[in-house]
């Protein structure tokens, strides 16, 4: 399935169906007045966060969703039907945005979760309605209420457990084919990686969302490269897997670049838990891993981890940490459900 992560829509609520001008007719009876039914409710549009999309290709080529109209009152008091509502079904982590692309509508961020964007048209008074002792007879109705429309962007920010970063070429697809059953796009030259791609990581009796993000370059925070499309993805990540090509020259500087396009974007995403990793010792001799891991830890100022993504060579410690900053980003989105529910 093709990933998209953005989408314009066009969504308009159903109109109320009007009222009825009846009168009754039966034999027998000389005077039978208005009975003329009200309209039915119009459609809403609802937003429903569903289990099971991770991207919104649906609405690649379907860009307008109008709910039904109501139906029509009818004779004998019958009030019309209420009109079906258009249901956008959208994955997780999906952003609802106003037009202007800022105004933040809705933040589905829970399976299950139900939002009205628009409300459908009143249904219209038939002449029952307007029936009085100084008019008994009345012959006007109401056509009901006028539907409401607007265009809104979708937005989706993937909810992985920990994201991989680093430049282009930095192992981070060699690493997510080999910890998990994804098969993203790998070969030998830049940008390989166009869009993220998830796997699930099972290590311990546990499992996590590990997410590829595609590869940040210098001046990616001024559109440079892929730009920084994609970092909003790892905004909703517990933990951040920083992958540095070993078989690279400075590898200061490429953890430099990166953490410097981090801070750029800003979103907080300087300050998420990193882990950092020197990638493909494989291909490095122990001296030059020994150089090189004591560098990149004096500029990160903390451990770094020698692996090896292709061998699987010092996965497992990684794995674990990974898992462990999940957990606790798990134990807290319970906290705040939890708040929630005794604050509603």
């Amino acid at each position: 399935m093709k990933f998209l992560d953005e989408a314009k829509v066009f969504i308009r609520s159903g109109p109320g169906g009007a009222g009825a001008v009846s009168f009754r007719r039966e034999k027998f009876i000389e005077y039978g007045g208005p009975d003329g039914g009200d309209g039915g409710k119009g459609g809403e549009v609802i937003a429903a966060c569903v289990d099971g999309l991770n991207t919104l290709i649906d609405y690649r080529y379907a860009q307008h969703f109008k709910a039904q109209r109501g139906h029509h009152g009818m004779g004998s008091n019958r009030t019309g039907g209420g009109g079906e509502d258009a249901v956008l079904r959208l994955p997780r982590g999906t952003q609802i945005l106003a037009e202007d692309r800022e105004t933040v509508i809705a933040d589905l961020t829970r399976v299950g979760e139900r939002i009205r964007l628009l409300e459908g048209g009143a249904g219209g008074a038939g002449n029952a309605r307007y029936k009085s002792s100084i008019n008994q007879a009345p012959r006007r109705n109401n056509p009901g209420g006028e539907p409401q429309e607007m265009w809104i962007w979708l937005r989706l920010k993937l909810i992985a457990d920990a994201g991989l970063i680093g430049l282009p070429n930095a192992g981070k697809s060699t690493f997510l084919a080999s910890v998990t059953h994804a098969k993203p796009k790998i070969a030998d030259y830049p940008f390989t990686t166009l869009h993220p791609n998830l796997g699930v990581v099972r290590a311990d009796h546990a499992e996590f969302v590990l997410a590829d993000i595609p590869g940040l370059i210098e001046g990616a925070s001024e559109g440079a490269g892929l730009g920084t499309r994609f970092l909003g993805h790892v905004e909703r990540c517990g933990a951040l897997l920083h992958l540095v090509d070993g078989t690279q020259d400075d590898v200061v500087g490429a953890y430099r670049t990166v953490r410097a396009e981090l801070r750029a974007y800003g979103g907080s995403l300087a300050r998420k838990k990193e882990i950092v990793a020197l990638n493909k010792i494989d291909a490095m001799t122990p001296e030059e891993i020994a150089v090189k891991s004591a560098a990149l830890a004096k500029a990160a100022r903390k451990s770094v981890h020698a692996i090896s993504g292709v061998a699987r060579q010092g996965v497992e410690p990684i794995l674990r940490l990974l898992f462990k900053a999940a957990e606790a980003r798990r134990e807290a989105d319970r906290e705040a459900d939890a708040t929630l529910v005794d604050g509603s």
